[in-house]
């Protein structure tokens, strides 16, 4: 039996008389790093909003770690983190103020401790007494994460991570996120950088237009697409290429 930390069925979700999410359905194991991928507009921050309790859902049903997102919002809250789309730090504080402030709102004790701790798991330590408005993207992002993990978190949902960052800050945040996974945290990703959901996914799902139009492992995605031979040897087709022909397939039904 598979250990599942999110499972999605059936859910539907519509603003007014725009029909965002149309009926997905998807599970999460326990300790790998799920990417849902698609593009901009296609519902996959409604997805997150729904599982950490921010929105409910029109129909369908959706647990996080075993609780239910609707009847049971407070424990999903106390069992995962969110991460969104911009870095939540407060740029007038240094790294280590940040941190400490978080354990403390926590009421976690030792909050010095899990600071100092925090800032060398993230290669921070040499950074943590300056402001953060002085910090790189990529370190922003570190401390954003590494706020996250603070009373630690069996789940962690990171929306679009890497947005707006630097090739060399998206690689930081990738190393970060390998990191996570190996420790036994439940990583949740969105994307729409196929690069980034080729790198770190142990599954993926493609969400389009409200619907998954389809998910597994890149090895059984890549079966999906037509093989092509190249000189006698087969070509291995990228996920860009994966994810525009099961598009394609989709656009012409």
């Amino acid at each position: 039996m598979k250990d599942i930390a999110v499972q999605v069925k059936r859910l539907q979700k519509s603003y007014k008389k725009i029909h965002v999410l149309k009926s997905v359905d998807f599970e999460v194991e326990k300790g790998s790093i799920f990417a849902l991928l698609g593009s901009n507009g296609a519902g996959k921050t409604t997805i997150v909003k729904i599982l950490t309790t921010l929105l409910k859902q029109d129909s369908g049903a959706a647990t996080v770690n075993g609780f239910d997102v609707s009847s049971k919002p407070d424990q999903v809250r106390l069992s995962i983190s969110l991460t969104g789309q911009f870095a939540a730090v407060d740029e007038i504080l240094t790294g280590r103020e940040n941190l400490i402030m978080i354990a403390r709102l926590r009421h976690l004790k030792n909050p010095r401790q899990i600071a100092e701790d925090l800032l060398n798991r993230f290669g921070l330590i040499d950074a943590a007494d300056r402001r953060v408005s002085t910090y790189s993207g990529g370190m922003r992002r570190r401390l954003d994460i590494a706020m996250s993990l603070i009373g630690k978190p069996q789940l962690i949902f990171l929306d679009e991570p890497t947005t707006g960052l630097d090739p060399e800050a998206r690689i930081e945040v990738w190393k970060v996120v390998r990191e996570l996974a190996g420790g036994g945290t439940t990583v949740f990703l969105t994307t729409q950088y196929l690069e980034e959901a080729e790198q770190l996914a142990d599954r993926i799902a493609i969400l389009h237009k409200g619907i998954i139009i389809a998910s597994g492992t890149l090895a059984e995605l890549k079966k999906l697409f037509p093989p092509a031979k190249v000189e006698y040897i087969e070509k291995q087709p990228s996920l860009e290429e994966i994810f525009l022909a099961i598009v394609g397939k989709k656009e012409e039904k």
